[in-house]
């Protein structure tokens, strides 16, 4: 089962309520925490903070997530304390992609209570929409070490000509023949409203 096959099986065991309100989270006291999971790989650090961000439910950022804090699954590891005293250990990149994402979705509300809908999925994308409160975000991730162009039927959710403006990552994308197309930089992904 794929990844896009997963994300659907797991959002059909709930009602969309509960959806809403799940808590969602990457790592926890109780696991190794994300980027020692990753192996200290930050892209994939992004992509998965990117999809919390985006995904329904309610993101939970471990602390010192956002700082890249490391930790193995071990108490004393896992739980060690904030490094307030050592500001220059933090990943300050990392810290203010999160401070984007956050106030991305703050800014948002489809990105809090919209709709739900796969887009495109193969080996490498994931795409989706979120849809409400009058606007419609497209939400692509590829995992690729390459870029990658994606082409996704919009027959029944912009009309052709219709632009699509960056929210974060890739330029604009546009709709034409019936296809909005988006460009995706290699590990990365975009969100278009």
């Amino acid at each position: 089962m794929g990844y896009a096959d997963r994300i659907e099986w797991l959002h059909q065991l709930y009602p969309w309520e509960i959806q809403l309100t799940q808590l969602n989270l990457l790592d926890s006291h109780d696991t190794a925490r994300y980027i020692s999971i990753a192996g200290g790989d930050r892209a994939s650090v992004r992509l998965a903070t990117l999809l919390l961000m985006t995904m329904p439910g309610a993101p939970s950022v471990y602390y010192g997530d956002e700082i890249g804090l490391p930790g193995q699954n071990r108490d004393e590891d896992t739980r060690r304390p904030f490094p307030w005293h050592a500001p220059e250990t933090w990943d300050r990149a990392l810290l203010a992609y999160h401070k984007q994402l956050i106030a991305m979705r703050h800014a948002h509300p489809a990105l809090r209570t919209g709709a739900f809908k796969r887009l495109y999925a193969d080996d490498d994308v994931y795409a989706f929409a979120r849809t409400g409160d009058g606007e419609m975000i497209v939400v692509a991730a590829n995992v690729a070490d390459a870029p990658r162009t994606v082409l996704i039927p919009a027959a029944d959710l912009l009309p052709d000509g219709a632009q699509l403006q960056p929210l974060y990552g890739a330029d604009g994308a546009g709709v034409a023949g019936g296809v909005i197309t988006i460009e995706l930089p290699a590990r990365d992904g975009a969100v278009h409203r």
